[in-house]
């Protein structure tokens, strides 16, 4: 079975945009560390809640899928979400 390794600022705006109304408004960049990668994720200020989620239960599912997804590729990632 062949791997595909797709970048992970790609799955944060593929699961952000399933998430969100508007879809436009979705920005995801990556700031590239030594050891560790940041993703920072701005949305909507209608569909920040959306992507927190209650008591911040989304955020941290999309955090848990970032790290699994880091640990097959020995990087480790850090997800900000921007509120403006």
């Amino acid at each position: 079975m062949a791997e595909k390794n797709v970048p992970m600022k790609d799955l944060v705006e593929l699961i952000t945009e399933s998430l969100v109304d508007e879809t436009a408004n979705v920005e995801v960049s990556e700031i590239e560390g030594n050891q560790t990668n940041i993703i920072e994720l701005k949305v909507a200020k209608e569909d920040i809640g959306k992507v927190i989620g209650r008591q911040g239960r989304t955020a941290d599912a999309i955090r848990t899928i970032i790290n699994c997804a880091a640990a097959k590729i020995n990087k480790r990632y850090i997800l900000q979400i921007i509120d403006e």
